[in-house]
């Protein structure tokens, strides 16, 4: 086995993958000013974007989370991968050989077990497309034919066929190296009476991919009459491969959904196709799962789901019963978009893959055109159940659609829909149907409210805070002179080398300053990233490198002046609170002593009082300005 990847080749994937590229295939970055970038966490849930990135020093880091770190850093945490696999990750998409320090190119033969498992999809998905091609596969064919895809169309989706005999990927991946139990793990095969055998068998193939593009698992569609397996069989769970937290087309449309600031969601993989091709790049689907929390996570990223940047959410549905109550459980989740959700439903209950073969293009862009707010749908659906021709069927549609109207969180907005439902109940008492609707939202908030537990805080909360006040000025213009030290320190030299770790007051502040001690001083500096590599190398622990990765990112506040003057100003200051608590030293020193019987000492220390006082005051004048 290859032994440890060498320095300079670490260096160079660094170097060669910038993080926000990498960062931008997994959520939606927007301009955060000075050259930094900003989006939603994909680590922690949040409503407003806390995650800036900072292209320049090749650095991330989330202010809501505290997780930060360099590019290979957020590849091992958005894909649970160890360093050296997320080295190799980087280094592939980026076309470097890597060397080990045992010699050699060749790339460990263990890999880590996730690069093993999406090098062998990548391979079965190479595999099945080619079998499409073939002479067994033109049930398939024809299949994707009768559906209005073309060859050109399957080939840009990945579509593949999986021929009907037991072992025919097992043999092909086991001549690519593979062992039977990474095809085991990875969902490709399953255990026979006689070994390891195609999971897949006689089946049209959909390569599933995450948001980076690597194939993670396939959708498989029955075609023959007497295969008695479900008509979809999906990959199983596997280290790779979560139903819950993976949208099928999402690395195709991902780009558009940024763009547009619109998501659409349907129900199949034919319908993805369907969509993409008719003109709405934004379709995605769940993988054999209903939409959950996981993908509004995903989307919400995607979409930049936040006050200041409101999209759109489509699911599609069919008309059908089942249809419409798949849109009421996108109800319940409604809310946990900042964006306005919708609902497309084609009222003669085709999905937008039929829809397209009977109608055409046109017809799929109409039925997104014609989505309805998600809210007035599930009203609307509560109220169709009733016979409104009565004042009975009225009353009772009240009470179903009214429980729906009170779950609106938006005060105003479930007033709006109040006001909506007693005119299309035709019940023409707006403060009746308003009543009712108060009365049910207290009782849904209690609900959400009534949870047993005191104030927040208490005396853990007291216990924890930190020995040194945050918001202290003295302590805030320390932070901005080690933000200076560590992002620019260029503006710094030598000068900020002669100033203690005892000249800050935060302990986390001295922390850092004896690590650029330890990296050799500010003015050993060559390019922003390496620095800051330098000094995640001496810190002593996460914590500190942590807060170096936060002071790396986070701006500065020279907005009123230029950054040189800044620069100087705050390292005066810090050098002027130093010299003040030297001078008080000695002046402590002097009370104690005896002019004269310790005349020598004492004259000492007065010659060193009247230096220091003219250095605060020369310091004043060139840094400070008069006080």
């Amino acid at each position: 086995m290859a032994g440890r990847i060498r320095n300079e080749d670490i260096a160079l994937v660094r170097e060669r993958s910038p993080i926000a590229e990498v960062i931008g295939e997994y959520l939606q970055l927007r301009s955060a000013g000075g050259g930094n970038l900003k989006g939603l966490c994909p680590f922690h849930d949040e409503k407003s974007p806390s995650f800036n990135v900072t292209p320049a020093r090749n650095l991330y880091f989330c202010f809501g989370c505290g997780v930060g770190g360099d590019v290979i850093k957020f590849v091992q945490e958005i894909d649970h991968l160890s360093f050296s696999e997320a080295v190799e990750r980087l280094a592939a998409k980026a076309g470097i050989q890597l060397r080990y320090e045992e010699g050699g190119f060749t790339p460990r033969q263990d890999g880590g077990q996730r690069a093993r498992l999406v090098e062998a999809h990548k391979a079965a998905a190479e595999f099945y497309a080619e079998q499409l091609n073939g002479a067994e596969a033109i049930i398939g064919r024809k299949f994707l034919s009768e559906r209005g895809f073309e060859a050109s169309d399957a080939a840009h989706f990945g579509v593949g066929f999986a021929p009907r005999e037991w072992e025919g990927l097992v043999r092909h991946l086991r001549g690519r190296g593979f062992a039977d139990k990474e095809l085991i793990a990875g969902g490709l095969a399953k255990e026979g009476r006689r070994g390891p055998m195609d999971r897949f068998r006689g089946r049209l193939m959909w390569p599933i991919r995450d948001l980076s593009g690597d194939v993670i698992g396939f959708g498989a569609r029955k075609l023959y009459e007497d295969d008695d397996g479900p008509k979809y069989l999906n990959t199983p769970e596997s280290p790779i491969f979560h139903k819950s937290s993976v949208l099928y087309g999402a690395d195709l449309a991902k780009k558009e959904i940024a763009r547009r600031r619109q998501a659409v969601v349907v129900e199949g993989y034919t319908d993805v196709m369907a969509c993409h091709l008719s003109g709405i790049p934004t379709a995605i689907a769940t993988c054999g799962t209903s939409f959950g929390d996981d993908h509004i996570k995903i989307l919400r990223r995607l979409l930049m789901d936040q006050d200041e940047f409101r999209g759109e959410v489509i699911f599609t549905f069919d008309g059908d019963s089942a249809g419409q109550k798949a849109a009421l459980r996108a109800f319940a989740d409604e809310q946990k978009f900042v964006t306005q959700t919708f609902v497309a439903v084609q009222a003669d209950g085709l999905d937008p893959c039929d829809l397209r073969i009977r109608h055409g293009d046109a017809a799929v862009r109409d039925l997104v055109a014609s989505r309805q707010p998600l809210f007035e749908f599930a009203v609307r659906s509560a109220i169709s159940q009733h016979n409104l021709d009565t004042a009975e069927g009225r009353l009772a549609a009240l009470d179903a659609a009214a429980p729906v109207v009170a779950k609106i969180k938006d005060r105003a907005l479930r007033q709006m829909y109040a006001v909506s439902l007693d005119r299309w109940l035709g019940i023409m008492d707006e403060q009746f149907v308003m009543r009712r609707v108060r009365e049910l939202a207290a009782r849904e908030h209690g609900k959400r409210n009534g949870r047993p537990g005191g104030a927040p805080g208490g005396d853990n909360a007291a216990a924890e805070r930190p020995a040194y006040d945050p918001n202290d000025p003295e302590v805030q213009r320390e932070r901005e002179l080690l933000k200076i030290a560590v992002q620019r320190p260029s503006l710094l030299g030598p000068v900020f080398d002669g100033v203690p770790a005892d000249a800050f007051i935060a302990p986390p502040h001295a922390a850092v300053r004896e690590v650029i001690t330890a990296a050799g001083g500010v003015t050993v500096v060559a390019g922003a990233a390496e620095w800051v590599a330098l000094l995640h190398e001496h810190a002593p622990n996460d914590q500190v490198r942590g807060l170096i990765t936060q002071l790396a990112v986070e701006p500065t506040r020279s907005a009123q002046e230029s950054d040189d003057r800044y620069a100087v100003e705050l390292l005066a200051r810090i050098q002027e609170r130093q010299l003040t608590r030297m001078i008080a030293d000695v002046k402590s020193k002097l009370g104690r002593l005896n002019p004269v019987e310790q005349a020598e000492e004492y004259n000492k220390l007065f010659g060193d009082l009247v230096a220091l006082e003219q250095q605060r005051r020369e310091l004043r004048e060139r840094g400070l300005g008069s006080q």
